[in-house]
């Protein structure tokens, strides 16, 4: 963790090196049921009368990076408008719900804080199930705030001595990790073996220079070479669901679409949640990309494919 004396450019891959670690990591994944075949739509005032709650995920969906997908911002003003009930689920764990919020109506969006969970705040409430743990590490990217978060979790980024001291170790971000980062992580929990948990699932995140890596992709790396299992937090695992159902008053009688960009998060997630899976497929990780042939080599099959929001 030391040695560190310039910022940390985040790595980059392509979608087919994303699709293949995904597919590598499969059995981590929820299992469940997928329809045949996909109706096709146009973007989501097109399917809109077929659902009562549309569950959004943001990148891909509602942003990339610091740009709102283009005609997004109307979309959810004419879903709202027409009765719908909307929220974002989204697995950005690197600032709290309120830098989200904030970021939201920057872009233009007017979700109010009770329609934004976030895998962040799902990964806290988990907390208080690990009482032998009383200091945790975390892993939250360049300039970490963890104000939201309880007092005994400390940033490990800037303190290494935690790899030793620390209890715990949860990772937000990875933003600023690096591979010497990693390994020095991977070493400290192969000689004294501590909880992992991970506030981002996702291995890639779509932004504006290409697919970066994300929490999820390291935490599988050490869970392959450690043998210690992470506990999830966010899509594709049921606790991201169930925040949204405990949100959402009568949501096992609702029709509810999770709309999203990825197979192995999104719409595995909304499926193994019971909901429809809606796949948005021109802004996110299949940007530019026929989807066909990752449908087929995975057999994750969306319910409805949609270019746009």
């Amino acid at each position: 963790m030391t040695g560190q004396t310039r910022p940390f450019e985040p790595t980059t891959i392509d979608v087919d090196a994303a699709f293949d670690r995904y597919e590598a990591v499969r059995a981590r994944l929820p299992r469940t049921q997928f329809t045949a075949t996909s109706r096709q739509g146009r973007n989501l005032a097109e399917i809109a009368e077929s659902f009562d709650v549309f569950i959004l995920d943001a990148f891909g969906v509602l942003n990339v990076g610091e740009r709102a997908v283009p005609g997004a911002v109307e979309r959810i003003a004419a879903l709202r408008a027409a009765g719908k009930r909307l929220f974002v689920l989204t697995n950005a764990a690197s600032y709290p719900r309120s830098a989200a919020l904030a970021k939201y109506r920057r872009l233009g969006f007017d979700f109010a804080p009770e329609e934004v969970v976030s895998s962040r705040d799902v990964a806290a409430s988990a907390l208080t199930r690990f009482t032998e743990v009383k200091l945790w590490a975390a892993a939250s990217g360049p300039t970490p705030d963890l104000s939201d978060l309880p007092g005994y979790i400390e940033d490990l980024e800037a303190d290494p001595s935690l790899l030793e001291r620390a209890e715990g170790f949860l990772l937000l971000s990875s933003a600023s990790w690096t591979a010497a980062r990693h390994e020095a992580l991977v070493a400290a929990l192969a000689e004294r073996p501590r909880p992992l948990l991970v506030g981002n699932p996702d291995l890639v995140a779509p932004r504006e220079t290409g697919l970066t890596l994300e929490p999820g992709w390291w935490a599988h790396d050490i869970a392959d070479r450690t043998g210690i299992v992470p506990e999830f937090f966010g899509k594709p695992y049921a606790n991201a669901f169930a925040a949204i159902a405990a949100r959402c008053s009568g949501a096992g009688s609702l029709r509810m679409a999770m709309v999203g960009d990825t197979l192995h998060t999104d719409i595995l997630g909304g499926r193994a949640a019971g909901m429809t899976g809606v796949l948005i497929t021109d802004h996110g990780l299949f940007a530019g990309r026929d989807v066909a042939p990752y449908i087929r080599r995975s057999q994750i099959v969306p319910d409805i494919i949609c270019p746009t929001t």
